[in-house]
């Protein structure tokens, strides 16, 4: 087996295209030949996997327990030239078999090589506080952009980035000993994250206790989006909390949102169209640490979950001791996946309900640091028709009550594309 071919057939497979040549031939020499008879075991189920296998040649066909997709062609889990696989979703064993069909040939890559690939990178390029940052124009007038390495959802802005910089150019115009307890946004138009965009900040009242401000974001000149925040000065003793942590597990338990990723990408019980649809897209690894409390529940748009979600997250990097931007940190992932479980009771093969945020409120209640783990409780009370509703809660390690979060979004029925018809004349 010549070195070029084995590039020439990597430039095939999904999980490596868009990968330079210079790239596929580091990888090339890597990569160990496997072979297989008709009947062989290439992965047993319960045994530590080699690594990500690619078909050189032959069939094999995954066996396992799929009770997580529904409706699904065979031939979505039949697996043949070019396709890959490797280990299961929720350990580091395998919880799937596959068996070949026909003589087969695999070039694997080792699990040591694994962090070689851009998508089973996890590490942020730039942090929160890059992300956040601000220049101020003139007075009350901030300018912020969406940095090439900062999430994003094909070219639009993600809605916790507005809610983050409008903060923190509010926060910018109060007194330092006033301090965010409450927010309420408008996300009225898309925002292009190809584009600057401007913060104006309108000073609505100072007062000896209270201040508030509303925040206008522009993009070539259109209004896209409006915040208002009240800011208090601490005072008082009174306290009291009646909300109560649940029984989750810790997150130092858990599988980050970064490696359930990786492990769905090569988990062959998962439909070859979701796997490659995952691979050919470009991957930003989140300055923030994501652990989900139950990731057997993760919607992947074939399969009906509950209208809930639990997940512990934090800063990937600590952020400065500033209490205020500690809360506009919190503020920017507060927008981070909750509308997503709109659409989990009404998930199947054909049907694609995409949310998008109309608003969103956020109340503080006590100090919080994002750099420590915390706890998002996420539950859809409600949807008619076109709109949804969530509410959340967020805890810290010692189960105070740190935040509250209402969200509102606008749902878009995707219908299933037509197969083109070729032309018989």
């Amino acid at each position: 087996m010549e070195a070029l071919s084995v590039v020439d057939f990597l430039t095939s497979v999904p999980l490596l295209q868009g990968l330079e040549r210079s790239f596929l031939h580091k990888i090339a020499q890597m990569v160990t030949i496997m072979n297989y008879e008709c009947g062989d075991y290439v992965v047993r189920q319960g045994v530590a996997g080699l690594g990500i296998f690619f078909i050189w040649d032959g069939e094999a066909d995954a066996c396992g327990d799929f009770r997580h997709v529904i409706d699904e062609s065979p031939d979505e889990f039949h697996l043949k030239r070019y396709d890959f696989f490797g280990h299961g979703i929720s350990s580091s064993d395998q919880h799937v078999e596959v068996i070949s069909l026909t003589k087969l040939t695999c070039l694997v890559l080792p699990h040591k090589h694994w962090h070689m690939l851009p998508q089973f990178n996890s590490i942020p390029n730039c942090n929160l506080q890059q992300i956040l940052d601000l220049q101020a124009i003139r007075d009350s007038i901030f300018q912020g952009v969406t940095l090439p390495e900062a999430p994003a959802f094909t070219g639009r802005v993600f809605g916790g980035q507005f809610i983050g910089q409008a903060l923190v150019a509010a926060q910018r115009t109060v007194d330092p000993h006033m301090i965010v307890h409450s927010l309420n946004a408008n996300f009225l138009i898309a925002g292009d994250v190809d584009l600057p965009v401007v913060y104006e900040v309108i000073r609505a009242r100072d007062g000896k206790r209270f201040s508030s401000r509303r925040v206008d974001a522009t993009q070539s000149g259109k209004l896209i989006f409006s915040l208002t925040a009240s800011f208090q000065k601490e005072e008082g003793e009174i306290e009291h909390q009646y909300a109560l942590l649940p029984s989750v597990p810790d997150p130092d338990t858990l599988l980050s949102i970064d490696e359930i990723r990786q492990r769905r990408l090569i988990d062959p019980r998962l439909p070859r169209t979701y796997r490659n649809k995952l691979a050919t897209t470009k991957h930003i690894p989140w300055p923030v640490e994501v652990r989900f409390c139950a990731p057997e529940n993760i919607a992947t748009r074939y399969t009906k979950t509950p209208p809930s979600l639990r997940f512990w997250f934090k800063a990937k990097e600590n952020p400065s001791d500033d209490q205020s931007f500690h809360r506009c940190a919190v503020a920017y992932v507060s927008d981070l996946m909750i509308s997503n479980i709109i659409p989990n009771p009404h998930r199947k093969k054909g049907l694609t309900i995409v949310p998008s945020t109309l608003n969103h409120s956020m109340w503080f209640h006590r100090d919080v640091r994002a750099d420590d783990w915390l706890l998002h409780l996420v539950h859809t009370p409600s949807a008619y028709k076109s709109r949804g509703f969530v509410k959340s809660q967020i805890f810290n390690r010692n189960g105070e009550l740190v935040a509250s979060v209402g969200q509102e979004a606008a749902l878009t029925f995707l219908k299933p594309r037509e197969p083109k018809m070729e032309s018989k004349m």
